[in-house]
């Protein structure tokens, strides 16, 4: 199989993943299997792939870098953009039936006031937003119209992903165990990207400095 007929097979295979959930939620969903809550169950449950999709995505490096494959990095905007729209599907529930859209005025009153009141709703905000220009300039047009700023952009998803975790962390109140999973998976893609090598040059510069003799000590 030539590679370009195995990156076809893995993006159809990825879309397959992505799409599942949404067909499980569906299936749920017209059986009347949400449980005692519905809304809070879509809510948590979009949350949740949100969160998987893009740890997903930021696995997708490290992933390159133990394989030598190259797929990982060609699927990597797809997840991303995946992620995205769980997060987006995630807030369309809130926004239409915890606000109740059908009243806009009163939905937007309700929303300036939970995203002071609620900090949870304040940093899932938050992350919603810091996704919006990564999804908006996930093109390759937006690619070689930015240039090297592309790059730049594209790393506000840390930020976005660190503001998912805590959102999850705040919102749950009794088992922390899932959110804490989600954000044990994130330190170690987050550290995987330290300069380690920067970071222990810099230190052993540090040391070499402190132990060499001043220009006094030199005289003496």
């Amino acid at each position: 199989m030539s590679p370009i007929a195995r990156l076809r097979l893995a993006r159809a295979g990825l879309w397959l993943l992505c799409l599942t959930p949404l067909a499980l939620l569906a299936e749920r969903l017209l059986h009347g299997r949400l449980g005692a809550n519905p809304i809070e169950f879509l809510e948590h449950a979009l949350g949740d792939w949100s969160l998987r999709f893009l740890l997903l995505a930021l696995a997708m490096t490290p992933l390159r870098a133990l394989t030598g494959w190259v797929w990982p990095l060609k699927l990597r905007r797809t997840v991303g953009l995946w992620a995205y729209a769980y997060v987006c599907l995630h807030f369309a529930v809130y926004i239409v039936f915890d606000l109740n859209i059908l009243e806009p005025a009163r939905a937007l009153a309700q929303l300036a006031e939970d995203l002071v009141k609620r900090l949870y709703i304040t940093v899932g905000f938050a992350a919603w937003l810091f996704m919006l220009p990564l999804a908006l300039t996930s093109t390759d047009g937006w690619q070689r119209r930015l240039k090297r700023k592309w790059k730049t952009l594209h790393q506000l998803i840390y930020p976005a992903a660190v503001l998912g975790v805590l959102h999850y962390i705040w919102l749950v109140k009794k088992d922390l165990s899932d959110p804490l999973l989600y954000a044990a998976i994130l330190s170690i893609l987050l550290l995987w990207r330290w300069p380690w090598p920067k970071v222990r040059g810099a230190i052993l510069r540090a040391r070499s400095a402190a132990a060499a003799p001043t220009s006094d000590q030199t005289l003496r």
